[in-house]
């Protein structure tokens, strides 16, 4: 059984995703399931405890920017105008993987999904941590995103080492994910960030 930790434990949570292992944690939109993104061991315990088809990439949560150039290939200007105007937050961003990425974590696209969460609580975790974490929604496959412990299901309960406590989280959509390795954006999956804002910024047609 996971044991619940305060927002005051976060030490407690950095040496447990540091031992290989999972955690839930709170982010600006539901409950997520967190373990070292550049652990593969740790990355297929995500997949078994959410029975996750190993065919579906897994996107990730970094400390800070300056994590982008250990991880993606590239940057082109319009990803580097969306991290500006919407990160941290709920906006997604797909970019072209290094060869150092696990091959799992990506489901062997060669790419990578990334993001900053605006979750005090949750930044702070990852900026001590100083090490990217999964960030798919804690539920079982196909089942409704948690926006509390509480809504957590008991499999996944029983499965997990510890749960951060953030209290109701916000809900509602999950953050939008855009694909910015081709020339024009193409978005897979509409979510909390409108597209219509994204268009705004970068001017190009979105697919």
């Amino acid at each position: 059984m996971a044991m619940i930790l305060s927002s005051f434990e976060i030490e407690k949570a950095v040496r447990i995703i540091k031992e290989g292992k999972v955690i839930v944690y709170p982010t600006e939109t539901f409950y997520g399931l967190g373990a070292n993104a550049l652990d593969k061991k740790a990355i297929n315990k995500v997949f078994y405890i959410k029975k996750r088809p190993i065919n579906k990439p897994i996107s990730i949560l970094i400390p800070d920017i300056t994590w982008l150039e250990r991880l993606v290939e590239e940057i082109s200007p319009y990803a580097k105008e969306l991290i500006r105007h919407f990160w941290p937050g709920p906006l997604t961003l797909v970019f072209k993987a290094k060869e150092t990425v696990p091959s799992n974590l990506i489901a062997s696209t060669g790419k990578i999904a990334i993001r900053i969460s605006s979750h005090p609580l949750t930044q702070k975790f990852v900026k001590k941590l100083n090490l990217p974490i999964t960030t798919t929604s804690a539920n079982l496959s196909n089942n409704p995103p948690p926006t509390s412990i509480e809504e957590i299901d008991q499999e996944i309960k029983n499965k997990i080492d510890a749960i951060i406590d953030g209290g109701k989280t916000k809900g509602g959509l999950a953050s939008t994910i855009i694909d910015v390795t081709t020339e024009n954006l193409c978005c897979l999956r509409k979510g909390a960030i409108r597209l219509e804002d994204i268009l705004k910024i970068t001017g190009l047609k979105i697919y």
